[in-house]
C-alpha cells in the first residue's frame, strides 16, 4: 500500500530539511521525499498548509498495565499518544507486578502488540520491585527489549548499587533513567519550597532534593564510562550540573516536561490537585533555566510524564492527593502555542526534541524522515484553534492542569508504518 503525502511544509531536523515537498510512503517505510512527486494508485493525502515531521516519541509515560487498569491501559494510553500525535511511547517500569523480569516485559509488549496503536517499548526496573536493595534481571530484560532501565517514581538512594547498575549495562549500552530525588530531603513535601509553600501552609520540596542527587548520578556516570539520563528536570540547578557534565564529556542525557517548562509554583495557588506533580511545579527562575536549556540542547527532549490517575486519588487535602499529571494529548498543542507562535522556541527545535534526539538518545527507530526509514509521521495544523476539553480525552484519566485552556496548533493526523492511526 502506497500513501502519497502531498505539498506539507516537512520539517526533518535529522536530514537538515525544512521545505514544502511530498513524501511518499510504500508499505511500512518512507520511500523518497521531493517536489511534485508521482506514484501511480497511491492513496494522496493533500497536507497544504500542514507541517510534516518524524513520528513524535515520548520517552516517559505511564501506562498503568498491568495491574492499574483503572487509571489507564495499553490500548487507552497508545490512543491518547496517536491522539497526542505521537508514534511511540517508552512505558516505566512501576506497574504492579512491576517490569523487573521477562514475564511481565512480555506481557507489554503482547499488549502492545494485539491492542497498540502505537509503538511501545517498556523500560525495565533497575531494582527489583523497585526496592533499592537487589538489582532486577538487567541482562534477562534488555533481551527482552526494554530499551533503558529506570526506578521512576523512586530514586535509587543506594549509590553502589547504582554504579553496579551502571557498570552492570555498559556491555548493552542501556541507559539508566534516574529519579533524581534525594527521598530524606523531599520526604513529606507537596510542592516547591519557596515563598509560595510558605504562604499556602504547604510542606514543601526543596530543589535542592533533585540537585544533590544529580550531581551524585552525574559522578556516577562519569566513574564508570555508563550513560545516565536525567528524568523531569526542573531546577536551574539541575541544568548548571547537566551542561557542566557534558562539557566535560560526561555520557549525560535529560528530558524536561511541557508542565515545567510552562508552569511555576505560582498555580498551586488554586489548591487544584492537578498542579501537584512530581518533581514539583518550580520558580518562575527555574522554569526560565529549563527552556534555555532546552533551546541550547543542554536538555535533549522533552517527555510528558504522563501520569494517570482516577479522580478520586486527585479529591481531598492537596497534601494527600496523588502527584502527577496526564500529558500525551495536551504537550503538542501547548508547546506549539506558548512556544513557536510567540517565537519562543523555532519550530525545527521543538521538532528535533520530540523525534530526532529521543530517538537517537535511546537508539530507537524513527526520529527521521530519510527515505528507508520507518514511516512514523506526525501532521500538525498550526492553524487549528482549540479548547482543551479533559472529558473528551482519549485517556481513561482526567487529571490536567490545561482543562479550559485554548491553544493554537494541533496533531491533524498520526501515521505508524505507513497506517493512518489518528486523524
Amino acid at each position: 500500500m502506497s500513501l502519497l503525502v502531498r505539498n506539507g511544509r516537512v520539517v526533518d531536523p535529522a536530514n537538515s530539511l525544512d521545505a514544502v515537498q511530498d513524501v511518499l510512503i510504500a508499505g511500512d517505510r518512507i520511500e523518497r521525499l521531493g517536489p511534485n512527486l508521482t506514484a501511480p494508485g497511491a492513496t494522496v493525502l493533500d497536507a497544504t498548509g500542514k507541517i510534516v515531521c518524524p513520528g513524535f516519541i515520548d520517552l516517559h509515560v505511564h501506562l498503568r498495565e498491568p495491574g492499574q487498569e483503572y487509571k489507564e491501559t495499553v490500548a487507552t494510553g497508545t490512543r491518547a499518544a496517536a491522539a497526542g500525535g505521537f508514534t511511540a511511547v517508552c512505558c516505566m517500569a512501576n506497574t504492579h507486578p512491576v517490569n523487573d523480569n521477562r514475564a511481565v516485559t512480555d506481557y507489554i509488549r503482547a499488549k502492545a502488540e494485539t491492542q497498540g496503536v502505537v509503538r511501545v517499548y517498556p523500560i525495565g526496573a533497575v531494582t527489583r520491585n523497585l526496592g533499592g536493595e537487589a538489582l532486577a534481571e538487567l541482562a534477562e530484560l534488555a533481551e527482552a527489549g526494554c530499551v533503558a532501565f529506570s526506578d521512576d517514581g523512586k530514586c535509587v538512594m543506594n549509590a553502589a548499587l547504582y554504579r553496579h547498575a551502571m557498570e552492570y549495562t555498559l556491555p548493552f549500552g542501556t541507559p539508566l533513567i534516574s529519579h533524581a530525588e534525594d527521598h530524606a530531603l523531599a520526604q513529606g513535601g507537596a510542592m516547591n519550597e519557596g515563598v509560595v509553600s510558605t504562604e499556602l501552609g504547604l510542606p514543601g520540596i526543596p530543589a535542592a532534593a533533585e540537585d544533590v542527587m544529580v550531581a551524585r548520578d552525574i559522578l556516577l556516570a562519569e566513574l564508570t564510562g555508563a550513560h545516565v539520563h536525567i528524568a523531569h528536570v526542573s531546577t536551574a540547578g539541575a541544568v548548571r550540573l547537566v551542561r557542566d557534565a557534558k562539557a566535560r564529556g560526561v555520557r549525560v542525557t535529560a528530558e524536561v516536561t511541557p508542565h515545567h517548562l510552562l508552569l511555576t509554583e505560582e498555580a498551586v495557588r488554586s489548591f487544584d490537585a492537578n498542579t501537584k506533580m512530581n518533581p514539583p511545579l518550580r520558580s518562575k527562575r527555574d522554569a526560565e533555566a529549563v527552556l534555555e536549556a532546552l533551546i541550547d540542547g543542554t536538555i535533549d527532549c522533552i517527555a510528558t510524564d504522563h501520569a494517570p490517575h482516577a479522580s478520586s486519588e486527585k479529591e481531598g487535602e492537596f497534601d494527600h492527593a496523588a502527584f502527577g499529571i496526564v500529558g500525551l494529548e495536551t504537550a503538542v498543542g501547548l508547546l506549539m502555542d506558548r512556544l513557536v507562535k510567540p517565537g519562543i522556541v523555532p519550530l525545527p527545535t521543538l521538532v528535533a526534541r520530540l523525534s530526532r534526539d529521543p530517538a537517537r538518545l535511546l537508539g530507537l527507530p524513527g526520529g527521521s524522515l530519510a527515505p528507508g526509514a520507518p514511516a512514523d509521521l506526525t501532521l500538525l495544523d498550526p492553524a487549528a484553534r482549540w479548547t482543551i476539553e479533559p472529558a473528551r480525552f482519549q485517556s481513561r484519566s482526567r487529571n490536567t492542569p490545561f482543562g479550559g485552556w485554548t491553544v493554537t496548533g494541533k496533531p491533524w493526523k498520526t501515521i505508524v508504518g505507513g497506517r493512518v492511526a489518528w486523524e
